[in-house]
């Protein structure tokens, strides 16, 4: 318990981002409060809790399980909630034909964002990059920055405010269920391989005093907080997904009872007009 509470991170600048993120979402929105912010405030606190909470403090060279539900926070839960707070918008002009053309192009390619998103988990489970990023505090702040900007990315063709952008929801289904394929084979892999996939966790500097307490009293070997890891990535991943999966079957259902009605609409006013 007195670790639970000693090892919260008050970092100044997630502090920062989480206060000016909400104050520019309620300042453009006229401070005027919809439905939509609750999307942004779940993610803004999912933010804080992310790198603030004691998940980042047993993430940071304790346990490679903490460290992977960071990652699966940063990639599969903050994007989507964040996104999902943002109004339903025409692509702007400086997107189209301006000089963020390139980015439009990037957003309007599902293959590129879906590289993008499950790419991003398994480039940064590579074993030189995993231990970089947990030795080394610059790697570990650009690992955050592009799991987040990754996220972005896979989830914009799914729930993005571009219409345009957005697949179909039988694509959008295919796209996430191979999403799911792709993270569960790397938490197969994960989860049975001998511990070398970030071999930093094997002898943690134990900078909080807390070694004792993870491996004694929680029972986590590195061999067992490895396999923890690789259940994380495998199962609650892919539930991630599902739920996405399931919301497009919803939109699916949607679409076609609205077809129907405006198809029944348009041929009753056909008979009455004749």
């Amino acid at each position: 318990r007195q670790f639970l509470i000693s090892a919260w991170n008050w970092n100044p600048w997630v502090i920062a981002i989480c206060v000016a993120t909400v104050l520019i979402y309620s300042a453009r929105n006229h401070f005027r409060f919809s439905r939509k912010i609750g999307w942004l405030l779940a993610g803004t606190i999912m933010f804080f809790l992310t790198l603030a909470s004691p998940i980042d403090a047993l993430a940071d060279g304790y346990l490679f399980s903490a460290h992977m539900v960071q990652h699966l926070l940063l990639l599969l839960i903050i994007p989507p909630l964040i996104l999902l707070s943002l109004p339903s918008t025409p692509v702007p002009a400086s997107f189209q034909n301006g000089r963020w053309k390139w980015l439009n192009w990037i957003l309007r390619h599902p293959l590129a964002n879906w590289f993008f998103g499950v790419g991003g988990m398994w480039l940064w489970h590579a074993p030189m990059l995993c231990n970089a990023a947990v030795a080394n505090a610059w790697v570990h702040r650009l690992q955050y920055v592009s799991l987040l900007l990754m996220g972005f990315a896979f989830w914009w063709p799914i729930i993005g405010p571009w219409h345009r952008h957005r697949l179909s929801p039988l694509a959008g289904i295919i796209y996430l269920f191979t999403g799911c394929v792709g993270c569960t084979v790397l938490g197969i892999i994960i989860t049975f391989s001998p511990v070398e996939v970030c071999s930093i966790y094997l002898h943690p500097l134990d900078r909080l005093g807390i070694l004792p307490l993870i491996q004694n009293q929680w029972g986590l070997t590195p061999a067992k907080d490895q396999q923890l890891g690789g259940l994380l990535m495998w199962v609650p991943a892919c539930l991630i997904y599902f739920c996405g999966i399931f919301g497009l079957f919803a939109r699916w259902h949607g679409e076609t009872g609205d077809k129907e009605i405006i198809a029944e609409s348009q041929s009753t006013k056909t008979i009455m007009e004749k």
